[in-house]
């Protein structure tokens, strides 16, 4: 912390980092060196400024100023009168939407439209956002503590790169793409981003993966993002449908906005665009009031039958999207596809909720079944079978069930990952309702030790059972990555010999030539 990147300097071995940093009251700089760069410096990244890499996409699509604060009254009063976690006010004194980051501690985040250069950040003074505070709740609140005030602006972008000087510089996060909060995709996809990236920058350290393993990080990460932020922005403007129905269109507010800076407005005094400015507003919100939105007046009456459409249909803002939360998939990179599966582009997003249907296609997050430990059967205890991916080091996992051709193809897998310098542990999924099988698993694997038995815990007799869910037979095999996603899979047995196939997988996915594969 209190640390500034000022310079970056790269050759082809090392990384030059030069930091600014206050110490006494003196400005110092320090020069660190290091193999790899990953710049998670935020929507602002200096780290991407100073690479040179651009942004690509839809700029300024709001203004807003953020004003946290904490308001005990207001978290009890919410808590017991209508709890929930965002609030979109509108009414005749203002327009905001409130995060509620914790009801019981009564801390929030309250963002509002802002629009310079009429509307200054020095207007958004602490008491200013304190009444404005109270005039958005409608009651007097006695404890509001503003706690910081800071503009920021809406953007839609993704980087032209992910990597760059050799794959050795890397952006992850708000760095590498910025887009509106709308549905938490911004949190998700750079979690996402580091999940990825983490295992192959261990690899390539380890000096178990060429550099060029993190070149698929790009591969991978940089078309979930671009589908993430055209998803964003579609649920962005879902919930800007409300306050047009309303007769606050953002869209019109921004065009008028952007009139009084390019236009004629501009030649005009300061002060004079300012009072336009807010009276326009106020012409706008003076729409709410309880004269002209009410059931006795036919345009308030039409009005309030379109929001209740909205609400119906459910085409106002999205909070839910297991598909794209769960359900995405990397169709090129540390992967090897089938070879009769057609490779296509995601379906486009259309800013409605779809179903997340489990798949153990490679690329595909590896599906969820609870499962028990053979070897205690006896007891309650389950987990699911993205436990058995390792969390403390780069392991791959192989998923197999109790035949014969499966435990030879174990074997061969142990010894082609010796080979390639790689960790593999083999999980045995045995059907509901076994008894025992753990002899047979000790004497297969001999002397390797690297494996586990597990038993399907099935919800009833009718649920799928796990090769069901991978929608494939009890015959076939899963290799999956140290990030939970499959590198590898078959879906009956291998054709020709295991052992080339098995250095040619391990050869796709951490992009090494192995000895004897032509």
């Amino acid at each position: 912390m209190g640390h500034e990147c000022v310079s970056i300097g790269a050759t082809d071995r090392c990384i030059t980092v030069t930091a600014s940093f206050l110490k006494d009251g003196v400005y110092m700089e320090n020069d660190i060196q290091c193999s790899f760069l990953v710049g998670t410096d935020g929507a602002g990244s200096t780290v991407r400024k100073l690479v040179g890499i651009d942004m690509r996409g839809e700029k300024d699509l709001q203004n807003l100023v953020s004003v946290h604060f904490s308001s005990q009254d207001l978290g009890q009063y919410l808590l017991s009168e209508r709890p929930g976690m965002l609030f979109f006010i509108f009414n005749t004194e203002g327009i905001g939407v409130l995060v509620a980051h914790d009801l019981k501690q009564g801390e929030f985040v309250l963002q509002v439209p802002f629009y310079p250069p009429q509307q200054k950040l020095e207007d958004f003074s602490y008491k200013m956002c304190e009444r404005l505070i109270i005039k958005l709740v409608g009651q007097e609140l006695a404890d509001i503590d503003v706690i910081d005030i800071k503009p920021w602006v809406m953007h839609a972008e993704v980087s032209e790169r992910f990597v760059s000087c050799d794959n050795r510089i890397i952006l992850a996060g708000d760095a590498a793409h910025r887009f509106p909060p709308a549905g938490g995709f911004g949190m998700n996809t750079g979690i996402q981003d580091a999940h990825n990236l983490a295992w192959k920058l261990a690899s390539v350290i380890k000096g178990t993966a060429p550099l060029s393993l993190v070149a698929t990080y790009e591969m991978e990460r940089r078309p979930i993002a671009i589908f993430n932020t055209e998803l964003s922005v579609q649920n962005f403007r879902a919930a800007m449908e409300v306050p047009a129905v309303l007769g606050l269109d953002p869209t019109i507010a921004n065009s008028v906005h952007r009139v009084i800076n390019n236009t004629f407005g501009s030649i005009l005094p300061s002060g004079l665009q300012r009072a336009i400015l807010d009276g326009l507003f106020t012409i706008g919100r003076a729409q709410l009031s309880d004269f002209v939105l009410n059931e006795n007046n036919p345009f308030g009456s039409l009005r309030l039958a379109k929001l209740r459409r909205i609400f119906e249909e459910g085409k106002s803002l999205q909070l839910q999207f297991p598909a794209e939360d769960l359900g995405f998939r990397y169709l090129k990179g540390a992967i090897v596809p089938d070879d009769d599966s057609v490779l296509e582009a995601p379906e486009a997003p259309t800013g409605r909720r779809r179903d997340y249907v489990p798949s153990a296609d490679p690329g595909s997050r590896l599906p969820h079944m609870n499962v028990r430990l053979l070897a205690k059967l006896s007891s309650e205890e389950t987990f699911s079978t993205l436990d058995l991916v390792a969390v403390d080091k780069v392991e791959f996992l192989l998923i197999i069930a109790p035949v014969e051709s499966s435990y030879r193809l174990a074997h061969v897998t142990f010894k082609i990952a010796e080979e390639f310098n790689s960790s593999v542990k083999v999980c045995v999924v045995w059907p509901d309702g076994t008894v025992d099988g753990a002899a047979r698993s000790k004497e297969a694997f001999d002397p390797w030790e690297n494996y586990i038995d597990v038993v399907e815990v099935r919800r009833s007799t009718t649920s799928l059972s796990w090769w069901d869910i991978c929608q494939m037979t009890h015959r076939g095999a899963i290799l999956v990555r140290p990030d939970e996603h499959i590198a590898w899979h078959v879906k009956s047995v291998v054709v020709g010999d295991p052992t080339l196939e098995m250095k040619r997988v391990f050869s796709s996915v951490l992009g090494v030539q192995s000895t004897g594969l032509q």
